[in-house]
């Protein structure tokens, strides 16, 4: 549902892939909630680099991020 996107910038967010829109890591985004969200319930998003994995450190990193009251 979700895949992790580096750019040549360098920039990292994530893509939705089913509509294809790009979410920020910006914890008043509300699409950036919902993924949080997501995650908290056990999801996993793809890797950017193929073949590669998502800690759950990252993911919990993120979720305190995205979600800083829970």
């Amino acid at each position: 549902m979700y895949k992790l996107i580096k750019t040549a910038q360098g920039y990292e967010c994530v893509r939705n892939l089913i509509d294809g829109g790009n979410i920020p890591f910006d914890p008043a985004n509300t699409d950036a909630q919902a993924f949080a969200k997501w995650l908290k319930n056990g999801g996993t998003p793809e890797s950017a680099e193929d073949g590669g994995s998502v800690t759950a450190e990252w993911v919990a990193e993120t979720i305190a991020k995205l979600l800083p009251n829970g």
